[in-house]
């Protein structure tokens, strides 16, 4: 792998408006060839896998294709990464499909203009965030909450498959339960024919992946079973088929927008833009450090909006880049977005010339290719990874899981987002704090409960505070302080260690002189140490610091502190040196 081989982009000049001008240094027929195979491949893969993700957002499957050019298009224009590939995912499909449906009452055309204003929502969300430069929002997004997320809509998703699976004529529903109610009601329904093309489908697509896996499987089983279709007259049969798939490309055509649609739909909008993106950088990062290329995250954010925005625009639905077709770009060669206008190529030709081909098309094939892909969502090793890990975020991972299986897609990210936000804010407010003592012989402080034969002197207590010391936790290390001194009515001096005090505010401040005032009543000092550059700069300007300088009772080092309150240096050829006033 050489940087020849993969071109950086130039964020220069006109490349800071049209970021793919800025891959034209270096770019000449090799890298082009690799573009070419690249995009030639995933759009080989995208064409059945869009329709597909069509049908589970619960549009028609057409409209997986125009979801595949326009915005892939507008994304290689606007990316900045070289083998991210943009379209139709299933996350987003299903949590279109779980957003669209109860607001559409089973009309198919209000069905279609709240999935495209979804989609201009979801990308006029993202735009604003990077414009605003507020990519770190998705930080609150924990990889906990993530994969607890997406493994349970994966499962989602599978079982919401197994209607057409099965040819049963179930009704649509939102979460696990619902489902599994809906299938067991149509259970007599189920159709023998299409339960057996969707099981070969399945089968043929897993021996493909196993046995041949550059082959491109999905194209391979839909062309096979849509000749068996049309050659045994499945359709005929009781088979669902897709019968009349329109050829053509939609014209732009904003839909039409109501105040109570965009209340409505607000919520799921934000939920998509942050998962879109979420997924998208993720690989896109990934990708990038294995090409040595660079990817900015706010501009993705631009650029995956401006997307969506298409996509809205264009009769879609939401996008977003995907993580399998991604590997597949990188793998296949992706040099730069290049391959991805090759994709959006031959996917437009597919949607011109191609489309009558998918007549006898069953619709199990799709909902087998659904089945599959995200098969390998599931993932229980990282479950067991966060548990055995931090419990806290095994609980975190386990109810975002269970929420998002029974009450929907929504609600489990709602709730995982807010249970990991409110462990942050206890941990946060409950800090890790350590009394420490003295390694014989040395001016090393360690802490009392991890290393034994530490020496320690009754007179003096030494505290480290390990977390920034804000409203939220001020009083705890208050009573940490008092607590001590409660309960060992020989010390004369607390001395806190703030080296791993990292900032500090107004009420922590005020804490340490409200809790230097309390223990001074009680004829003990307190002492600060290691005290960073911020926080020291914040107790200047409230006061504290001149008032504990001129007491001697700030110092550059622990031991400096303990020295100085006992009066016998324990080493003093390793005594730190006292630092002028003017840096303490």
């Amino acid at each position: 792998m050489t940087t020849t081989a993969y071109p950086r982009q130039q964020r220069t000049g006109p490349a800071r408006v049209l970021p793919i001008l800025g891959w034209r240094r270096g770019y000449d027929r090799h890298v082009l060839r690799h573009d070419l195979i690249a995009g030639l491949t995933v759009a080989v893969m995208l064409v059945p896998q869009s329709m597909a993700y069509a049908a589970l957002a619960g549009m028609p499957p057409v409209t997986g294709l125009y979801a595949a050019v326009v915005p892939v298009l507008v994304y290689a224009l606007l990316g900045t990464s070289g083998s991210l590939a943009v379209g139709p995912v299933a996350i987003t499909a299903l949590m279109t499909a779980t957003a669209l449906a109860p607001l559409a009452d089973g009309d198919p055309g209000r069905y279609a203009a709240l999935a495209g204003l979804l989609a201009l929502l979801v990308g006029a969300i993202q735009v604003l965030m990077g414009v605003l430069r507020l990519g770190a929002l998705v930080n609150f997004l924990s990889h906990s909450v993530l994969s607890g997320f997406t493994s349970a809509a994966a499962i989602v998703i599978a079982v919401s498959q197994v209607k057409d699976l099965l040819g049963l004529r179930a009704d649509r529903a939102e979460n696990l339960p619902g489902i599994v109610g809906s299938l067991w009601q149509a259970a007599p329904t189920v159709h023998p024919l299409t339960v057996a093309v969707g099981a070969a489908s399945i089968a043929g697509l897993l021996l493909l992946r196993r046995y041949l896996p550059k082959l491109p499987g999905a194209l391979l089983v839909v062309a096979a079973v849509t000749i068996a279709s049309a050659a045994l007259a499945f359709g005929a049969r009781g088979v669902p088929i897709l019968a009349e798939v329109p050829s053509g490309l939609p014209t732009p055509d904003l839909p039409s927008i109501a105040l109570a649609d965009l209340r409505a739909l607000l919520p799921a909008a934000v939920a998509i833009a942050l998962v879109a993106y979420m997924e998208g950088i993720a690989v896109a990062k990934s990708l990038a450090a294995r090409s040595r290329q660079q990817v900015e995250p706010n501009a993705e954010l631009v650029a995956v909006g401006a997307a969506n925005l298409a996509a809205g625009a264009f009769h879609a639905f939401p996008v977003a880049g995907g993580f399998s077709r991604s590997a597949v770009n990188f793998s296949a060669g992706a040099r730069t977005p290049v391959a991805s206008l090759v994709t959006a190529a031959v996917v437009a030709a597919t949607a011109l010339l191609l489309t009558p081909a998918f007549h006898h098309l069953p619709k199990a094939v799709l909902a087998a290719i659904v089945v599959v892909a995200v098969l390998g969502l599931v993932d229980w090793r990282e479950a067991r990874s966060a548990w055995r890990v931090r419990r806290t975020d095994g609980l975190t991972l386990g109810l975002t899981f269970l929420v998002t299986l029974v009450a929907g897609v929504e609600p489990g990210l709602a709730v995982g987002v807010a249970f990991s936000l409110a462990v942050f804010l206890r941990r946060s407010a409950r800090p890790h704090t350590a009394e420490l003592g003295r390694v014989p012989g040395t001016a090393t402080f360690r802490n009392l409960a991890r290393y034994q034969g530490l020496v320690t002197d009754p007179r003096v207590a030494v505290l480290r505070f390990d977390g920034p010391l804000y409203f939220a936790n001020a009083q705890y290390l208050a009573d940490q302080l008092l607590t001590l001194t409660q309960s060992r009515p020989e010390l004369r001096a607390v001395v806190l260690d703030a080296s791993a005090i990292s900032d500090a505010d107004t009420d922590g401040a005020h804490a340490l002189a409200q809790t230097r005032q309390r223990l001074a009543g009680r004829e003990t000092a307190l002492h600060l140490a290691t005290v960073r550059g911020p926080v020291r700069d914040l107790l200047t300007r409230a006061g504290l610091w001149s008032v504990m300088r001129d007491a001697g009772q700030l110092h550059p080092e622990v031991a400096d502190a303990v020295d100085t309150v006992t009066g016998s240096p324990a080493v003093d050829a390793e005594r730190p040196k006292r630092l002028p006033q003017e840096v303490l």
